[in-house]
């Protein structure tokens, strides 16, 4: 599937329109499960109702009465499988460790038991629900407080160290004039793409065609090619959009397995599309946090120690932890801090990667920590931070490649009118509403990975090709963009294909890294075909020494105002302003849009997204968009987002981060910021809901 090219300016930093726009909103992108595939069977998954024990027997005698019903798939009658170990930097990333229907173990609730698969989707479904188990079960563990619940200390997160310590922390703190010690959380919070996971598997031999909505179709690719024992090559992975990720299609999950298997042993295509439920269930979720921050100051507000201390629940399915307190070590300049990280093992689905992992729990503890300090001594929040900024990454000590967050809030409070914020709480009164100004800062890493690019020329026209992906994010649109200008041709001839295991690799669709990564290997691509003359041409593209000279991030503030109906105990978000320093931004319009996007998914961390487990059953009882309560358009008041544009041209050729992420990371801190300005009252644990502010 590609994306052809229309009309508009070809140049970098031009806002034009989505050049797929057209396709999305007229219907015609293809997702995953619209592909149309002749003579396919439909699959359903059955789904554990217990959190831990072992299945002691299956009745599908009722369900294989349904007519239409080709085959009940269970672990009694399955293929065996191995999970292989998740290896990053070699593309295989399993999402979790456990592999379902490989034998009686339950691990958690809503674990795959059985696939039903029929002629139809109604004739699976009806099957599926006539499936009956019976189980043997087992003690679950589901809280942290279980003192039965496995604790270990992970030592890094894709070669992050988790557990670290500079300077005298315990000392510094003991001495320090002005201390504070204040527990935060965070709450199990699941991904909710509006595109559900989806997998449409078909064999011709021994070569296999998945179309799957991923952030990662080389990674995928890779996976399920170990797990078949088949040669890379035979396995092609479709996927030319995805409605949203947030990453939780990012790595490989053993429903494409089951489909894939399914489609193997019934010699025809299958396609199985999970259900909402089975999304909460089967896909990945942020975990709860923990987070015991101490942290010492002089009374000038200059900081001396930090202890950010993080609990955080994982599951005896995977492997993920969220490592929430990485920030802390390098955000502010700080001579003494300690890290460290605990994770508990719980029967609960296996966690993962959702939207900026670790920076959005663990900013929303230290900047509502940093706001409290602030309080404390009687200093203005942003004047806190200015007076801590950081001219280097003390704990990686390098130089940062650029650090613009002192702008960002200057440049935020003047826009802001943060001169007219509330100077105590409960001083502005409008009708029933207290107002209050919040404020926090937003940081992402810079990351980048390598990847090629292709570019063939037919006639006055330019075909681009790389295996990169469009999540809504607007990948095609920046890809033309720099084609264009590296090519010195009218964006109308440029055509973009991506979403294709078959085209050169680039990295996942995750870490913000994509535009850093993949732009470089297109420009290069491109300018080599202008100065060869060439048909055609290839280029990869690569970070070289100076991940070793220099640390990257990018950073930012987010200003927020509220008004709390204390009658009521309701928030709202009257208004919502975000500075970014992302370096070059190559499209304005599709960056607004990722940074709003971001700032959305924070509003809906902060006062309504709370994932709830049953504490008897272990089942996700917030398993619905009834709930499981996100932000909808009419949630949202005033928001704008802009940049201070600082091109990075220490981390690739054209200066450009990534913007995906950031958004989201300090939004939460300064709606909770925000709320004890109007009232006073300060909220530790998200979401902030009425009944904590009655």
């Amino acid at each position: 599937m590609t994306a052809t090219v229309t009309g508009h300016t070809p140049v970098v930093g031009t806002p034009i329109d989505r050049v797929d726009g057209r396709l999305k909103v007229s219907g015609q992108a293809q997702y995953a499960a619209d592909t149309p595939v002749e003579h396919v069977a439909y699959a359903v998954m059955v789904t554990s109702t217990i959190a831990h024990g072992k299945i002691v027997s299956f009745d599908t005698a009722a369900a294989g009465e349904i007519h239409g019903v080709l085959k009940i798939f269970t672990h009694e009658n399955s293929p065996r499988f191995t999970q292989p170990e998740a290896d990053f930097m070699k593309a295989i990333v399993p999402a979790q460790t456990f592999m379902p229907m490989q034998g009686p173990q339950i691990v958690h609730y809503g674990q795959q038991i059985a696939v039903v698969v029929a002629e139809t989707f109604e004739a699976a479904r009806a099957a599926a629900a006539r499936v009956r188990v019976t189980y043997e079960p087992g003690h679950a563990l589901l809280s942290f407080d279980d003192p039965k619940a496995g604790r270990t200390k992970p030592e890094q997160f894709f070669g992050s160290a988790l557990q670290t310590e500079r300077g005298d922390v315990d000392k510094q703190l003991a001495s320090a004039p002005v201390k504070l010690d204040e527990q935060y959380s965070t709450p199990t919070q699941f991904h909710n793409p509006m595109e559900p996971h989806a997998t449409v598997a078909q064999w011709n031999g021994d070569k296999l065609t998945i179309h799957e909505p991923s952030q990662w179709v080389k990674g995928l690719q890779q996976y399920v090619a170990i797990v078949f024992d088949v040669a890379v090559d035979n396995v092609h992975i479709i996927s030319p959009f995805v409605g949203g990720g947030f990453g939780n299609k990012g790595f490989s999950f053993p429903h494409t397995i089951f489909a894939a298997m399914a489609a193997r042993e019934l010699k025809r295509p299958v396609k199985l599309v999970l259900t909402r439920t089975q999304l909460f269930e089967q896909t990945g979720n942020r975990p709860r946090t923990e987070q015991h921050i101490r942290i010492g100051a002089q009374k000038d507000g200059k900081l001396v120690a930090i202890d950010h201390a993080s609990t955080i629940g994982t599951s005896v399915a995977g492997w993920f932890v969220e490592p929430s307190g990485r920030i802390t070590s390098m955000l502010y300049s700080c001579p003494n801090v300690r890290i460290s990280h605990e994770a508990v093992w719980l029967n609960t689905p296996a966690p993962g990667p959702m939207r900026a992992p670790g920076e959005t729990p663990g900013t929303f503890a230290l900047e509502s920590a940093l706001d409290e300090l602030a309080a404390k001594l009687g200093i203005d929040p942003i004047e806190l931070r200015v007076k801590n900024d950081a001219t280097q990454d003390e704990e990686e000590k390098l130089p940062f490649s650029s650090r613009h967050l002192v702008e960002c809030l200057r440049v935020g409070a003047t826009r802001f009118g943060w001169k007219d914020r509330p100077r105590k709480a409960r001083e502005r009164r409008e009708h029933n509403e207290y107002v209050g100004y919040g404020v926090a800062t937003a940081t992402f890493p810079g990351l980048r990975s390598p990847a090629s690019a292709r570019v063939r020329r037919d006639g006055d026209n330019f075909l681009v090709e790389v295996a990169t992906h469009d999540i809504g994010t607007g990948m095609y649109s920046i890809i033309a963009q720099v084609a264009a200008d590296a090519l010195g041709v009218g964006i109308e001839q440029i055509e973009v294909r991506i979403g294709d295991s078959t085209l050169p690799p680039a990295p996942v669709a995750g870490g913000s890294m994509s535009t850093a990564s993949v732009m470089p290997a297109v420009q290069a691509a491109c300018l080599k075909l202008r100065e060869s003359g060439k048909n055609r041409a290839e280029a990869s593209s690569a970070p070289g020494d100076e991940q070793g000279r220099y640390s990257f991030h990018s950073f930012g503030a987010q200003f927020v105002e509220v008004r709390v109906d204390e009658r009521l105990g309701h928030v709202r978000v009257a208004r919502a302003l975000g500075v970014f320093d992302c370096g070059k931004i190559i499209n304005p319009k599709t960056t607004r849009s990722q940074f709003l996007g971001g700032m959305v998914f924070g509003i809906g961390m902060a006062l309504m997204e709370g994932g709830r487990f049953d504490e008897r059953s272990g089942r996700v009882m917030t398993d619905n968009l009834a709930d499981y309560r996100i932000p909808v358009n009419a949630d949202i008041g005033e928001i704008e987002a802009i940049t201070v544009e600082h091109p990075d041209f220490l981390l690739n050729p054209l200066g450009v981060r990534g913007v995906g992420e950031i958004g989201t990371t300090g939004i939460a801190a300064a709606i909770a910021n925000a709320v004890y300005n109007a009232t006073g009252k300060r909220i530790r644990e998200l979401p902030i809901t009425p009944d904590k502010l009655l």
